[in-house]
């Protein structure tokens, strides 16, 4: 095999994980190329929904040398202006991209690895992993069983309500991608059944300011991984039922039942054309709730030991959410009442080229707050990866200024 390049590193991805790396680097004067597979932000330009904005309020729109300069800082980028913001922070820190480059496989060698790719292959010694966390959608084992005559749509796929067959939605997943989307659908006149399990409330605003910036000041997003009884469970957690708004608004399942969208508990099979619902929303909602009050009562207990207490508003608890009686656990899909199934059921990476034995049992990738199972291979951009807010794009700063001292370390032999 006949190599085209050769660097100390190469960086997989040009998303804002990847291009902070790529500034650490470059910091550190260590070489290295960034591969993309499109263009710049290729996931924000090709697999979001028109309407989608972030979740995170501008101020918090950081990455290493760049930071959010624009005239609203308490609001809430769109998909164009977050496309912007990386596209100018990979001018100003000049990373050494080669875009429109697919990576077909990643493989050991003698001093390294060799990247394989659709435009020639790469020899180095160290590899980045900044692909993404949410590549592919994942669905249950038994989609196939869905009847025939209801589409199916997932996410990445989803663009606006304009796409969708009229008729009836199923919405299954109730974390921040389920409820904008089925909000959004319920208001393009088409009914919305939605399907909750377990999941995270939070309110957009708490007693004057933006739910993020309790959690920033008061440490939550800087937990580290370590510090984290069960992380591998914390990782798989639901992201929270936030919305990002000109308005600032809190989208709940109560939000969404008094606009009138259907609820129903967690989907557990389809069977002969029945979709089959478990009997625990109550319970889901309940858990919800209370970790909510928790979370309440710890940012509380903070403003009041830092004697905050007169500038802020008072205290307040939002309704506990509101479960009809008597909720159905079937629906007959073969009715014809519900025509599409939006599957927001979470999503995965696609490591279907990482020819490297760095697989668990349930085929997770092996590591240690980034560190990956093989010398001298790192990984970026992942939930709770070394912190709570790893995967907001802030959290790519001291993720990346660590992982990037670890591997000048191990090209340095120390």
């Amino acid at each position: 095999m006949s190599v085209t390049g050769s660097v100390p590193v190469v960086v997989i991805g040009a998303g804002h994980s990847g291009l902070a790396m790529s500034k650490r680097l470059s910091d550190l004067g260590i070489e290295h190329v960034v591969l993309e597979r499109g263009q710049v932000a290729n996931s924000w330009r090709t697999q979001r929904w028109d309407s989608l904005r972030l979740l995170t309020p501008n101020w918090q729109s950081a990455l290493p040398g760049h930071v959010y300069d624009g005239d609203d800082p308490d609001g809430f980028m769109s998909m164009a202006e977050v496309i912007a913001f990386i596209q100018e922070y990979a001018s100003t820190v000049d990373a050494p991209l080669q875009t429109e480059t697919t990576v077909t496989a990643v493989r050991p060698a003698a001093d390294g690895y060799t990247v394989e790719t659709d435009q020639g292959t790469w020899a180095c010694r160290c590899v980045v992993l900044a692909s993404g966390a949410c590549n592919i959608s994942s669905f249950p084992d038994w989609v196939a069983t869905v009847p025939a005559g209801v589409d199916m749509v997932s996410p990445l796929e989803y663009r606006n309500p304009d796409q969708l067959a009229d008729g009836g939605v199923l919405v299954v997943g109730a974390a921040a991608t389920g409820l904008q989307l089925a909000d959004e659908i319920h208001r393009s006149g088409r009914p919305v059944t939605l399907s909750v399990g377990e999941h995270v409330r939070m309110p957009r605003t708490y007693r004057g300011r933006d739910i993020q910036h309790w959690m920033h000041v008061t440490g939550r997003l800087d937990e580290r991984y370590d510090e984290v009884d069960e992380i591998l469970r914390a990782r798989g957690v639901a992201s929270p039922q936030l919305v990002g708004t000109p308005e600032h608004i809190t989208l709940d399942l109560n939000a969404l039942t008094e606009i009138g969208v259907s609820l129903r508990g967690r989907l557990g099979t389809i069977r002969d054309g029945v979709a089959m619902f478990s009997g625990g929303l109550r319970n889901h909602c309940a858990l919800a709730d209370q970790k909510l009050r928790r979370l309440l009562d710890e940012i509380d207990e903070w403003i009041t030991a830092n004697g905050l207490d007169p500038e802020t508003g008072p205290p307040e608890r939002p309704p506990a959410t509101t479960v009809p009686a008597n909720v159905p656990l079937t629906a007959d899909l073969s009715e014809g009442q519900i025509r599409t199934i939006v599957w927001a059921t979470g999503f995965k990476p696609d490591y279907s080229w990482l020819g490297l034995p760095v697989f668990d049992d349930r085929g997770r990738l092996r590591h240690d707050g980034g560190v990956v199972d093989a010398p001298g291979v790192y990984l970026l951009g992942t939930s709770f990866l070394r912190r709570r807010r790893s995967s907001f794009i802030h959290g790519a700063g001291d993720d990346s200024a660590e992982l990037a001292d670890h591997l000048a370390a191990y090209l340095s032999g120390t």
